[in-house]
């Protein structure tokens, strides 16, 4: 299994950007996918998760109302749709695929067996 994120870039707060995780090697539609992210000296930490077959999805506290995610099984891809983004939001975003993912662990990293590399967004005040 291989992801690549995309979609990154230098935005202003109050903006929006759509990042891309493109999922190749499997079923894609056997396969829950989140979001993490990591600032600058932080530990990664979850942003949102959406489970196989499209069921069930996860928003952290600390994004929702401003972020959406969503997966298109014809495409084999996820989207992560950011609004009203601010400086904090500033972070290395990493998509991440795992087969086995219950709904008690989708915004544990654990449960994700594979990553792809990261794409940066910066926020600018």
């Amino acid at each position: 299994v291989q992801l690549q994120a995309s979609g990154g870039g230098l935005v202003q707060a109050g903006g929006s950007l759509r990042l891309s995780c493109a999922f190749s090697g499997d079923n894609f539609r056997s396969y829950s996918v989140a979001w993490f992210r990591q600032a600058p000296g932080m530990d990664r930490t979850f942003v949102a998760a959406i489970k196989r077959f499209g069921g069930e999805i996860r928003v952290a506290e600390s994004v929702r109302g401003r972020v959406t995610i969503s997966r298109d099984n014809s495409r084999n891809s996820v989207y992560l749709q950011m609004n009203s983004l601010r400086p904090e939001d500033t972070a290395v975003y990493y998509c991440a695929a795992g087969p086995g993912v219950i709904s008690s662990t989708m915004a544990s990293q654990t449960a994700y067996a594979y990553w792809g590399q990261g794409t940066l967004v910066t926020v600018s005040s």
